[in-house]
């Protein structure tokens, strides 16, 4: 039940956040209009309005409600998941929770804008130049804690089976 209440808690506050720094922007900033939060760091970093229909970085633009329903069927996919997932996986609730609250956050978007808002510029020129959203980072921070955990898990079970091996004398040689 523990693990149930982390990941709802999880979902909860990240798409709260990102509902309400997405708010905050609509009601600050104009369509493309840009702000430097941080002087020092412009144009590298920078606060940029922009509306995004398709999916990360802008791909396949009028490919909106695919996404939408991607985001749902994922959403599905990783709670049927997680119901079965290893009572030993301590961030995967946390993670697991992060990941679907950025998805539920992008859903809001496109359900109440028709687009998601995107403001959280990244600029290096001749290199990258991105806008994303909290949510986006969410779903990319709890994707990798995901695969971390899993990584660690694995190397964790390796080693006690190779522990339980030498205790019990080897191998069959």
């Amino acid at each position: 039940m523990r693990k149930w209440f982390i990941l709802v808690g999880a979902v909860i506050v990240t798409a709260v956040i990102d509902q309400a720094s997405k708010g905050w922007i609509v009601e600050n900033l104009e369509l493309y209009q840009s702000v430097q939060p941080i002087p020092t760091l412009a144009p590298f970093f920078q606060l940029t309005r922009s509306s995004n229909t398709g999916a990360a970085f802008g791909i396949l633009p009028t490919a909106g409600n695919v996404f939408l329903l991607l985001a749902f069927l994922i959403i599905g996919i990783m709670l049927w998941h997680f119901r079965s997932a290893a009572s030993g996986a301590r961030l995967l609730p946390l993670a697991t929770g992060i990941v679907i609250g950025g998805a539920i956050g992008n859903v809001i978007d496109r359900l109440q804008y028709g687009h998601v808002i995107d403001f959280i510029h990244y600029h290096i020129p001749g290199l990258v130049s991105n806008v994303s959203n909290l949510a986006d980072h969410a779903i990319v921070g709890g994707v990798l804690l995901i695969i971390g955990e899993s990584f660690l898990r694995e190397r964790k079970l390796k080693t006690e089976a190779e522990s339980a091996e030498n205790k019990t004398g080897g191998s069959n040689e």
